[in-house]
């Protein structure tokens, strides 16, 4: 069964056309799985058993009652830091190696109740510090579209996935660019929500004031589906905003094309600088042609802190990282288990725990955000952070008054080679330099594949707070040309 341009609406349509069933899709997204994800490394675990048999309740009652919802059945693959009840959730990280979720994330609990299928938990770096997925405690994940460069980071299990067709879509989580990043890498479409759209209940905190869960898809459209299935208030999460704003319409999924033609594009000259690769530069200045050419305004903007993005970003981050991880001390939660005839106190508990089930990279920022939130370096660093935050939300702001949607590279390069960069942590944090200030100022933004032939290239459309439909409705707009 060819699953190659399976969409969320072409499956949709599928299963109301009785043209498959969704068994046999479950089945054949299975069986694509055990033939290819040995070379790819896209998932930790896989639930056969669960999906099948949810696939066989689906069809009973499409057979039954002759309805079904958009998501219906859909196979989707979950990022490894999102609790579904019952199943073992790792963060990708050996601390966590046993543990399994006692409660439902609330994107969970929705997709539940929209029938969808999950197939399984994909691969990412561990507790989603990376860009590349080289940092997982268990695994590598590769670049379907080329097995030697990395399929980008963190989420890049659930990119990797979508891009191998080994699922229709997936969910990923998006602290710096770990949604959109390897969306870019792996030629997929990768949405990152408005801080507070979309709960956070049930996912492992990175940087609870920058990480937000998004979809990864084939096509705009179907991050659109997704996207407005998962949003909306909780009262699990504070930060959640109450979906009777109107934020959150049918304009997401039906675009008024019209009112997306006028909308004014920005082009921060911050972001097409020197050092951006020549591919990826040439495939976003064509990207920007074709809207030109279809009739979409552009003026170029300035976002002048920009420069400051990156180092407050890696201040700001390992602070929060250095908290949300205490609660791993070796106690709670799951223990490595080898370790018990080591341990003779308290203190052992502590640093043998820790010491073995935390990665490198995990070290390095937990050490590092430490340091930064220690007394007499607090004011000197965290306390600066913050202010230069807020003059980048003050940028972005500034600039919306005069545009509606800002259009930037996703990555300074296509994906890179396995290994090229894990010397050199600064290399590999300058991956993230485009996309950063998006989280930094909350804002949704997309990554959406341009029509380049060689390595997957990307752009990335930027949209005002709760905005989602404008940088959707282009993305829409752009796959139909």
């Amino acid at each position: 069964m060819d699953l190659k341009n399976l969409t969320i609406k072409k499956f949709h349509q599928g299963l109301v056309d009785r043209k498959f069933s969704a068994l046999e899709i479950t089945k054949a997204v299975f069986d694509l799985i055990k033939s290819r994800d040995k070379e790819i490394g896209a998932y930790l675990r896989t639930s056969e058993d669960a999906a099948l048999a949810k696939a066989n309740i689906v069809d009973a009652e499409l057979n039954s009652s002759g309805k079904i919802g958009v998501l219906g059945a859909v196979p989707l693959a979950i990022k490894d830091n999102i609790l579904i009840n019952g199943e073992i959730t790792t963060s990708a990280s050996k601390i966590l190696e046993n543990y399994k979720a006692s409660y439902d994330a609330t994107v969970i609990k929705k997709l539940k109740k929209s029938d969808a299928i999950f197939l399984g938990k994909t691969n990412m770096d561990e507790f989603a510090m990376g860009s590349s997925t080289e940092n997982s405690a268990f695994q590598k994940t590769r670049n379907p579209r080329d097995l030697e460069r990395v399929p980008g980071g963190s989420s890049g299990g659930s990119a990797a996935a979508v891009a191998a067709n080994m699922c229709v879509a997936a969910l990923g989580s998006d602290t710096g660019g770990s949604i959109r990043q390897p969306a870019n890498f792996c030629g997929v479409v990768g949405l990152k929500p408005t801080y507070g759209a979309v709960s956070r209940y049930g996912l492992m905190a990175m940087a609870s004031s920058l990480d937000q869960i998004g979809p990864i898809t084939k096509t705009v459209e179907d991050a659109a589906i997704l996207f407005k299935e998962i949003s909306g208030k909780d009262e699990f999460d504070s930060t959640s905003v109450n979906p009777s704003t109107g934020r959150y319409s049918d304009e997401l999924l039906n675009p008024d094309f019209e009112k997306i033609k006028k909308l004014k594009i920005g082009l921060p000259k911050e972001y097409f600088i020197k050092g951006l690769d020549k591919e990826t530069q040439k495939a976003v200045q064509e990207t920007i042609n074709i809207l030109k050419s279809q009739g979409f305004e552009f003026k170029e903007i300035s976002l002048p802190h920009t420069k400051y993005a990156l180092s407050s970003y890696y201040i700001i981050m390992p602070a929060e990282v250095s908290a949300n991880l205490a609660r791993f001390d070796g106690i709670r939660y799951s223990q490595i288990s080898n370790l018990k005839s080591q341990i003779l106190n308290l203190s052992d508990i502590y640093l043998k725990q820790r010491g073995l089930g935390f990665g490198d990279e995990v070290k390095r920022r937990i050490i590092l955000g430490t340091f930064v939130l220690s007394h007499g370096y607090y004011d000197a660093y965290y306390s600066k952070a913050q202010k230069v935050r807020r003059l980048i939300k003050n940028d972005f702001d500034k600039a919306f008054q005069d545009i509606d949607v800002i259009l930037t590279p996703v990555s300074p390069s296509p994906a890179f080679k396995i290994g090229e960069k894990t010397s050199d942590p600064l290399q590999m944090y300058l991956e993230d330099i485009f996309t950063i200030p998006v989280n930094l100022a909350g804002l949704p933004a997309i990554s959406i594949p341009t029509r380049t032939n060689g390595l997957p290239v990307g752009f990335q459309l930027i949209g005002k707070p709760f905005r989602e439909a404008d940088i959707l409705g282009i993305g829409q707009w752009y796959e139909k040309i």
